[in-house]
């Protein structure tokens, strides 16, 4: 009986973060930095004449490509998240703790700040793109390798945070020799920006960030063994050392796919997943992750909502918003882990 009442009221929960979903990006088309009046929306979005051209434009190019990237980017960051944690046994790890995001922002730090020149248009983009693919490639290979010889999961955290400082350090000094514009360029970047995905290149985020969710997806049973403990997952026949790689891949694709198309975008990783378990009151990874997906799409469609609010003053970056939902959250979790026991039920 509690059984099948638990099973009722997850459904409940994902059933009512989904309608959330649905409304939240649907809202993301009609709500925007210019005004828009609804019915124009709902005729550009049924193929029909609308006043003005301009408006067409923005919807299509602007405001859908930039609602399915915050539902995208937050699923990613928010599973990201959710492993790491699990992996590490770490309520306070998240996407940023194994440098993998640190890793992309150094790719774009040497494409804007030591390039010479500041890059614009397809060509800028593109190099930046692949700046931030392969320095979060770079220091994903580097965590795998160190995880082929470290077994202890605290070692190899310890590890990924000094990358993570290694490669700070090494942009504190590409910013200190450049110029002031290319700083500024670079500043930019890292305060989040959702809509840097244009119509064309959404299959490839998509592709992407779709691969690391099925990965995610298919290591639900280790992930439930590994909360029991790493000698009673092998006992259950768990391959420890395969699993902690494929979560690292997943983790690191990923992080690397959305730090390259969106910039480091903050506290989604680590918030959401603390949101989804207090919600559930359980760590069960069948209903959690989905849940954890449910609710990071919902924070960063929330986030992209109020980020164009000022409307004629223009777009507050992504990173000026999300620790106003992420931040309360952590210092609830910080301030209650004794009454918050979820990674041990």
């Amino acid at each position: 009986m509690i059984r099948n009442t638990h099973l009722s009221y997850s459904s409940i929960i994902i059933i009512v973060l989904s309608l959330t979903v649905v409304g939240l990006w649907i809202a993301n088309l009609f709500i925007g930095s210019v005004s828009i009046p609804a019915k124009e929306v709902i005729n550009i979005l049924m193929g029909q004449e609308c006043e003005r051209e301009s408006w067409r434009y923005i919807i299509w190019e602007s405001r859908l490509p930039q609602a399915v990237t915050a539902l995208l980017a937050g699923c990613s960051l928010s599973v990201a998240g959710l492993l790491l944690q699990t992996t590490f046994n770490n309520p306070l790890a998240g996407p940023s703790i194994l440098g993998i995001d640190t890793g992309a922002s150094l790719g774009v730090a040497i494409v804007m700040l030591a390039g010479g020149s500041i890059l614009s248009g397809a060509t800028g983009f593109i190099a930046t793109l692949i700046g931030a693919f392969t320095g979060a490639a770079i220091v994903m290979a580097v965590i795998l390798f160190f995880s082929t010889f470290v077994r202890n999961n605290l070692m190899l955290l310890i590890i990924g945070m000094m990358v993570g400082y290694l490669t700070s350090s090494i942009i504190s000094l590409l910013n200190f020799f450049a110029s002031a514009n290319q700083v500024h360029a670079y500043t930019m970047w890292g305060m989040g920006n959702l809509g840097g995905v244009s119509l064309q290149q959404l299959p490839y985020f998509a592709t992407a960030t779709v691969c690391g969710l099925f990965i995610a997806f298919m290591l639900i049973k280790p992930l439930n063994a590994m909360l029991l403990g790493t000698r009673y997952a092998e006992n259950l026949g768990v391959n420890i050392s395969l699993t902690r790689n494929l979560l690292l891949i997943a983790t690191g694709l990923l992080t690397a796919t959305t730090t390259a198309y969106c910039g480091p975008i903050t506290f989604i990783g680590l918030s959401t997943p603390h949101i989804a378990r207090l919600i559930l009151r359980s760590s069960n990874h069948n209903t959690l992750l989905p849940v954890t997906m449910l609710c990071g799409a919902i924070v960063l469609l929330l986030c992209n909502i109020l980020s164009v609010l000022p409307n004629n003053n223009g777009i507050i970056p992504i990173n000026a918003v999300t620790p106003i939902i992420g931040a309360p959250v952590i210092i609830y979790v910080i301030v209650n882990q004794k009454k918050i026991n979820y990674f041990n039920e």
